[in-house]
């Protein structure tokens, strides 16, 4: 087989392939040690991390659909703190490439009292900062789903980072392409997209939601035509890299994801379905390039609208 380039760069940071497993379904990397070598992956993101521990929402906290999952897990973490101290140390002494720490906050200074525990790590390489949680100051509507609120994070975050800062977008807006553009606009380094769309599953013998918390975020393999096209349409409306993610379950999938746009690619739901997903997609990958006459993912050019 001839020689294929499997390199990407996001800001700076050189990826060895574009695969990423997603926050919060790789806990924080260690868990899928006894699996394959962590080595394999192009750079890992971290679980979100919030300012202080949180045990996350009630249980049952997982519901299953057709084509995916839902999740209501409520950013269980064990807080900044910890994270730094003993989370990235521990991984880096597996793990030699890129790591991505993920943050969350109910409040424009949690985001900011995190980036400021986390950036200076030297284990960080890319702050990925989650705007889907819920502002809890404003009547609970994430800061991700109105422009105002994602710019004004972005700068906040912006001001106090020493790292590249990507934004990860909520997909459940009416027009991904405001809020992508509002945090370009606020100076963000780069974007990751999408995060979990809403959904819900009902118990019929118990006439009941299925999860405690009645909604849920819906991933795997059914939301990825939704991805891909917001994907699209951000990548055409700013200048800074995306990373795509969202229903993401084979090479051919990564492929699809770069051809919208996106310069690096995170699987998520399908680490919880089969733990060798990413080392499955690694190796499929070069074959599915030859296939199409792709020698490096580096030049595959996003399609235009038709």
């Amino acid at each position: 087989m001839g020689m294929t380039d499997l390199r990407v760069n996001l800001s700076g940071v050189e990826l060895k392939n574009p695969l990423i497993p997603a926050s919060g379904t790789f806990g924080f990397g260690r868990e899928f040690l006894p699996y394959y070598d962590l080595n394999l992956l192009g750079a890992i993101s971290v679980k979100g991390t919030t300012g202080e521990p949180r045990f996350g929402n009630p249980t049952p906290r997982i519901a299953e659909c057709p084509a995916g999952m839902l999740n209501s897990v409520g950013l269980q973490n064990p807080g900044a703190q910890a994270v730094a101290k003993e989370e990235l140390p521990a991984l880096r002494q597996v793990y030699t490439g890129p790591i991505i720490a993920n943050i969350s906050g109910f409040s424009e200074e949690e985001y900011v009292r995190c980036v400021e525990r986390l950036t200076g790590q030297e284990q960080v390489a890319i702050l990925e900062i989650n705007i889907s949680c819920p502002n809890v100051r404003h009547g609970g509507m994430a800061f991700g789903t109105d422009p105002e609120a994602a710019a004004r994070i972005t700068r906040a975050v912006k001001r106090v980072a020493t790292r590249p800062v990507y934004m990860k977008l909520s997909p459940n807006v009416t027009d991904i392409v405001a809020i992508a553009r509002a945090c370009a606009e606020a100076g963000a380094d780069g974007l990751s997209l999408i995060n979990t769309l809403l959904g819900m599953r009902i118990d019929l013998q118990r006439r009941r939601p299925v999860l405690a918390n009645t909604y849920g975020g819906y991933s795997g393999p059914g939301i990825f035509p939704v991805a891909l096209r917001m994907v699209h349409q951000v990548t055409g409306a700013v200048d800074i890299p995306v990373i795509g993610m969202g229903g993401v379950t084979t090479a051919r999938d990564v492929i699809e994801m770069m051809m919208a746009g996106a310069k690096a690619v995170q699987i998520g739901a399908a680490n919880l379905v089969n733990p060798m997903a990413c080392p499955e997609i690694l190796a499929a990958l070069p074959g599915e390039m030859e296939k199409l006459g792709i020698r490096a993912l580096s030049e595959i050019e996003r399609v235009p609208v038709n």
